[in-house]
């Protein structure tokens, strides 16, 4: 069983590594998500790497796109396809793109980036799933940023409506979307309110409280009948100090001396 503090460390080396290699960015918004899928794949979702189209499995779907680059390390690293792949990652005759997608790459269910997307094609898979008596579960993260989309709000009130508790909705609320906080751009407080005024169950955790997670994602649905959010309360950039709540990681990726400093921190920490 693997160490969750350990891979998501790796997974945030990976990304470190990947972008600076490429040339991409959203390293701010991949880190802020590496213990979430580090408690995903290594405990809590129902999938097999080397049988990636099993049907029984559980799906998980980023809908925030950007972030794609970690879900490729985290794949890797669970054994989808080799680590020594990552280093293709943005590269021209890639398929590993910059926003995550599902072509050629075993593990990823869908391909996202148009922000507002991805859950409401969860809520569409969770709906299929109900209809056909099957088991399986449907996670979605989304970013704070993509609630301001309508069509999110839209798919939150047909989950409710039709009982989906098979669906969980992970937010990655670190407060800071592309080029401003939250508060700045559209305020989302009273977050959780929102959710339950729409019939969600409602967690909120720490984001790299690891055994919060668990604990929050290893007992679902919070209510039967109901679909469940975990407000996941995170820092953007987190595990490199000069990177943490920062704009600037949004769209930029560290090269020479901040590659270097970068990881020498995430290296102290593993």
């Amino acid at each position: 069983m693997r160490d969750l503090t350990e891979l998501a460390k790796k997974i945030r080396i990976h990304v470190l590594n990947m972008t600076s290699r490429g040339g991409s960015s959203h390293v701010g918004s991949a880190f802020s998500i590496a213990d979430i899928l580090a408690v995903l794949y290594g405990r809590i979702l129902k999938v097999d790497p080397l049988n990636p189209d099993w049907h029984e499995r559980d799906r998980f779907i980023l809908s925030k796109g950007h972030a794609g680059a970690i879900v490729y390390a985290v794949l890797a690293e669970m054994g989808f396809f080799p680590v020594e792949k990552l280093l293709t990652h943005y590269q021209d005759g890639s398929d590993l793109s910059g926003h995550v997608s599902h072509k050629g790459i075993p593990g990823v269910e869908f391909s996202t980036g148009s922000l507002g997307h991805g859950l409401g094609v969860g809520v569409g898979m969770a709906k299929a799933a109900q209809l056909k008596g099957e088991q399986h579960r449907v996670f979605v993260l989304l970013s704070d940023g993509e609630c301001d989309e309508g069509s999110n709000w839209e798919a939150t009130l047909f989950a409710s409506h039709h009982k989906l508790d098979n669906l969980v909705a992970i937010v990655d609320y670190n407060k800071i979307q592309s080029l401003a906080s939250i508060s700045e751009t559209v305020e989302l407080e009273p977050f959780a309110d929102k959710w339950r005024s729409f019939q969600w169950g409602v967690r909120e955790v720490d984001g790299h409280d690891q055994d919060a997670l668990l604990a929050a994602l290893g007992d679902l649905p919070e209510n039967t009948g109901h679909p469940t959010v975990v407000i996941a309360h995170t820092v953007k950039g987190k595990g490199v100090s000069f990177m943490e709540n920062s704009v600037l990681w949004h769209y930029r990726c560290a090269r020479g001396e901040e590659f270097e400093a970068a990881l020498a921190e995430l290296e102290e920490d593993a």
